[in-house]
Protein backbone atom coordinates (compact mmCIF):
# COMPACT_ATOMS: atom_id res chain seq x y z
CA UNK A 1 0.00 0.00 0.00
CA UNK A 2 1.34 3.44 -0.94
CA UNK A 3 0.66 6.27 1.47
CA UNK A 4 -0.94 9.49 0.28
CA UNK A 5 2.13 11.47 1.31
CA UNK A 6 4.37 9.28 -0.87
CA UNK A 7 2.24 10.27 -3.88
CA UNK A 8 3.17 13.95 -3.48
CA UNK A 9 4.68 15.38 -6.63
CA UNK A 10 8.47 15.77 -6.49
CA UNK A 11 8.16 19.44 -7.45
CA UNK A 12 6.29 20.20 -4.22
CA UNK A 13 9.26 18.91 -2.18
CA UNK A 14 11.61 21.58 -3.54
CA UNK A 15 10.80 24.05 -0.76
CA UNK A 16 11.89 21.61 1.95
CA UNK A 17 15.12 20.80 0.12
CA UNK A 18 15.83 24.51 -0.26
CA UNK A 19 15.66 24.84 3.53
CA UNK A 20 18.71 22.54 3.88
CA UNK A 21 17.27 20.73 6.87
CA UNK A 22 19.78 18.57 8.72
CA UNK A 23 19.37 15.81 11.27
CA UNK A 24 20.06 17.19 14.72
CA UNK A 25 18.23 15.26 17.44
CA UNK A 26 16.83 11.83 18.23
CA UNK A 27 14.24 11.81 21.00
CA UNK A 28 13.29 8.85 23.17
CA UNK A 29 10.29 8.92 25.49
CA UNK A 30 11.15 7.05 28.67
CA UNK A 31 9.19 5.60 31.57
CA UNK A 32 12.06 5.75 34.10
CA UNK A 33 14.64 8.46 33.47
CA UNK A 34 17.23 7.17 35.96
CA UNK A 35 17.10 3.60 34.61
CA UNK A 36 17.33 4.77 31.01
CA UNK A 37 20.23 7.14 31.68
CA UNK A 38 22.11 4.39 33.54
CA UNK A 39 21.76 2.15 30.47
CA UNK A 40 23.03 4.79 28.03
CA UNK A 41 25.89 5.78 30.34
CA UNK A 42 27.02 2.13 30.14
CA UNK A 43 27.11 2.58 26.36
CA UNK A 44 29.49 5.50 26.80
CA UNK A 45 27.21 8.53 26.49
CA UNK A 46 28.40 11.48 28.55
CA UNK A 47 25.29 12.29 30.60
CA UNK A 48 25.44 14.53 33.66
CA UNK A 49 25.42 12.46 36.87
CA UNK A 50 22.76 14.73 38.41
CA UNK A 51 20.29 14.36 35.50
CA UNK A 52 18.41 11.28 36.77
CA UNK A 53 15.43 13.25 38.12
CA UNK A 54 15.14 15.71 35.22
CA UNK A 55 12.06 15.57 32.97
CA UNK A 56 14.23 16.25 29.88
CA UNK A 57 17.89 15.37 29.30
CA UNK A 58 19.97 15.58 26.18
CA UNK A 59 23.51 14.55 25.31
CA UNK A 60 25.97 14.41 22.43
CA UNK A 61 25.31 11.41 20.19
CA UNK A 62 27.95 11.01 17.50
CA UNK A 63 27.48 14.42 15.90
CA UNK A 64 23.79 14.57 16.75
CA UNK A 65 22.04 15.10 20.06
CA UNK A 66 19.93 12.46 21.77
CA UNK A 67 17.11 13.59 24.04
CA UNK A 68 15.29 11.68 26.73
CA UNK A 69 11.86 12.91 27.81
CA UNK A 70 9.67 11.39 30.49
CA UNK A 71 6.20 10.22 29.55
CA UNK A 72 4.79 12.96 31.81
CA UNK A 73 6.76 15.59 29.88
CA UNK A 74 5.25 14.42 26.59
CA UNK A 75 1.75 14.30 28.09
CA UNK A 76 2.21 17.88 29.36
CA UNK A 77 1.89 19.17 25.78
CA UNK A 78 0.22 16.15 24.11
CA UNK A 79 -2.39 14.75 26.53
CA UNK A 80 -3.48 12.08 24.02
CA UNK A 81 0.02 10.51 23.82
CA UNK A 82 0.30 6.84 24.78
CA UNK A 83 3.30 4.52 24.65
CA UNK A 84 3.59 1.97 21.84
CA UNK A 85 2.64 -1.60 22.61
CA UNK A 86 5.66 -3.67 23.65
CA UNK A 87 6.63 -6.37 21.22
CA UNK A 88 7.22 -4.13 18.25
CA UNK A 89 9.24 -0.99 17.75
CA UNK A 90 9.37 2.05 15.54
CA UNK A 91 12.93 3.11 16.27
CA UNK A 92 16.21 1.39 17.05
CA UNK A 93 19.57 2.84 17.90
CA UNK A 94 22.86 1.32 16.79
CA UNK A 95 26.34 1.56 18.30
CA UNK A 96 29.47 0.71 16.30
CA UNK A 97 31.61 -1.31 18.69
CA UNK A 98 34.71 -1.21 16.48
CA UNK A 99 35.56 -4.91 16.50
CA UNK A 100 33.60 -8.18 16.62
CA UNK A 101 35.14 -8.94 20.02
CA UNK A 102 33.84 -5.64 21.38
CA UNK A 103 30.31 -6.57 20.23
CA UNK A 104 30.56 -9.69 22.37
CA UNK A 105 32.08 -7.73 25.26
CA UNK A 106 29.38 -5.03 25.14
CA UNK A 107 26.66 -7.70 24.98
CA UNK A 108 28.18 -9.47 27.98
CA UNK A 109 28.55 -6.27 30.00
CA UNK A 110 24.99 -5.11 29.33
CA UNK A 111 23.24 -8.44 29.82
CA UNK A 112 25.49 -9.12 32.82
CA UNK A 113 24.23 -5.86 34.32
CA UNK A 114 20.66 -7.14 33.98
CA UNK A 115 19.57 -5.49 30.72
CA UNK A 116 17.40 -7.60 28.42
CA UNK A 117 19.30 -9.33 25.66
CA UNK A 118 17.11 -9.72 22.59
CA UNK A 119 19.45 -11.28 20.02
CA UNK A 120 22.77 -12.72 21.17
CA UNK A 121 25.83 -11.88 19.07
CA UNK A 122 25.97 -13.54 15.65
CA UNK A 123 27.81 -13.11 12.37
CA UNK A 124 25.21 -11.56 10.08
CA UNK A 125 25.04 -12.36 6.40
CA UNK A 126 25.62 -8.69 5.58
CA UNK A 127 29.17 -8.87 6.94
CA UNK A 128 28.83 -7.66 10.51
CA UNK A 129 28.98 -9.08 14.00
CA UNK A 130 25.62 -8.06 15.43
CA UNK A 131 23.66 -8.22 18.68
CA UNK A 132 20.55 -6.52 20.03
CA UNK A 133 19.77 -5.51 23.62
CA UNK A 134 16.77 -3.58 24.90
CA UNK A 135 17.00 -0.41 26.92
CA UNK A 136 14.74 -0.16 30.00
CA UNK A 137 11.79 0.96 27.83
CA UNK A 138 12.18 -1.87 25.32
CA UNK A 139 13.88 0.22 22.61
CA UNK A 140 16.19 -2.05 20.60
CA UNK A 141 19.84 -1.06 20.73
CA UNK A 142 21.97 -2.74 18.07
CA UNK A 143 25.62 -3.46 18.76
CA UNK A 144 27.69 -4.07 15.63
CA UNK A 145 31.12 -4.23 14.03
CA UNK A 146 32.28 -5.04 10.51
CA UNK A 147 33.68 -8.57 10.27
CA UNK A 148 37.40 -8.63 9.29
CA UNK A 149 36.91 -10.34 5.92
CA UNK A 150 34.49 -7.58 4.82
CA UNK A 151 36.49 -4.54 5.95
CA UNK A 152 37.58 -2.28 3.13
CA UNK A 153 41.09 -0.85 3.32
Amino acid sequence: MVSETSKTAVESLGTVRAMKLRPALIELVVADMAATLAFYRRLGLDIRPDADDDPHVDAEFGGLRIAFDTEDTIRSFDPSWSPPVRGGHRVALAFDCGTPGEVDAAWGALTGAGYEGHLAPWDAFWGMRYAVVHDPDGTPVDLFAVLPQTQVS
